[in-house]
């Protein structure tokens, strides 16, 4: 009998140890809610749910009332994030703010309650959350070597693999050609997608075109004349404006895309774009003119000048 009564309280210590270990939470019943939907997200059984309320099966469940809920989630502790301040400068965007800070712009707009849509005012002071990602480490290029190992060298010489009786070609090359060579390229480039622009004087505007029919409006334009060569940007003008590498006005080259701000009320955000073609001028899909055109930097578009970007 002893025994008996020995095993018995064992058993309901156990019990009562197990429930103990359990950990219960307090839910508010909503509206489409059920007892295996509320089990299942918070990893237990609807029998332990029923238990833990003294539920019978079928028993209605009643929005707003609160059940108790016994839970097997593991709780982790959320990184307190660290916040630095930042004043906003021209020429600033949420996405060159971000990567300055090693962050996100969802994590800064976030920071801030603001919409990705949201203009940045000069001088506003901004909420930024720093370094919530790692930066990969930039592995070193071997031009290095390629320059140590060659320096005390004006010419490089490179054997011909056959010969001939035709007069012979000079097989050197400067060392200074390795590096001209790549801005050579971006000058070409550039010239091309002026010229493929040029194409395009006076093909109609009409408002949300997209091109397919030889009409454009302002970032359908763009968008066309950079994809001819072989640069993707996106599609709306105030888009195109947070995409490539920002340019000081003084820095200007051909090629760049630049943005304005032609609301008559000027609101302050980027709503047209063109294509500079150097010589304080360029090239854009005109609703004023209706029409691609050719127009100054200086007088009405001077003014409402809001910045530019250089895709690559």
């Amino acid at each position: 009998m002893k025994k008996l009564y020995t095993l018995l309280l064992t058993l309901s210590f156990a019990t009562v140890s197990i429930q103990a270990a359990t950990k219960t939470i307090k839910y508010k019943i909503k509206s489409g809610d059920s007892l295996y939907a509320i089990a299942k997200s918070n990893k237990t059984t609807v029998s332990k749910v029923r238990q833990a309320n003294g539920m019978k099966k079928g028993e209605t469940l009643k929005i707003g009332k609160v059940l108790k809920v016994p839970t097997n989630k593991k709780t982790t502790k959320k990184k307190s994030i660290r916040l630095s301040k930042y004043k906003i400068k021209k020429g600033d965007t949420l996405s060159s703010i971000a990567r300055k800070h090693h962050t996100t712009i969802a994590k800064l707009t976030k920071s801030n309650g603001m919409k990705k849509s949201d203009t940045l005012k000069l001088g506003r002071t901004l909420k930024v959350p720093t370094k919530t990602y790692k930066v990969a480490k930039k592995k070193k290029t071997s031009n290095k070597k390629l320059v140590a190992s060659i320096s005390s060298l004006d010419t490089v010489s490179l054997k011909s693999a056959t010969r001939t009786k035709k007069p012979k070609k000079s097989n050197t090359f400067a060392l200074s050609d390795i590096f001209v060579s790549s801005k050579k390229a971006n000058l070409d480039k550039c010239k091309k997608i002026t010229k493929d622009a040029k194409k395009k004087l006076g093909k109609r505007y009409v408002w949300g075109a997209s091109g397919t029919r030889n009409t454009y409006d302002c970032s359908s334009f763009t968008k066309y004349v950079y994809r001819k060569n072989g640069i993707a940007i996106p599609r709306t003008s105030i888009k195109q404006s947070k995409h490539g590498k920002y340019v000081k006005r003084k820095d200007l080259k051909k090629g760049d895309l630049i943005f304005f701000d032609t609301s008559k009320r000027r609101k302050g955000y980027v709503n047209h774009v063109g294509i500079y073609l150097g010589n304080n001028k360029f090239i854009h899909a005109s609703s004023a003119k209706k029409r691609v055109v050719v127009s100054s930097l200086s007088k009405f578009y001077g003014k409402r000048y809001k910045g530019a970007r250089r895709p690559s």
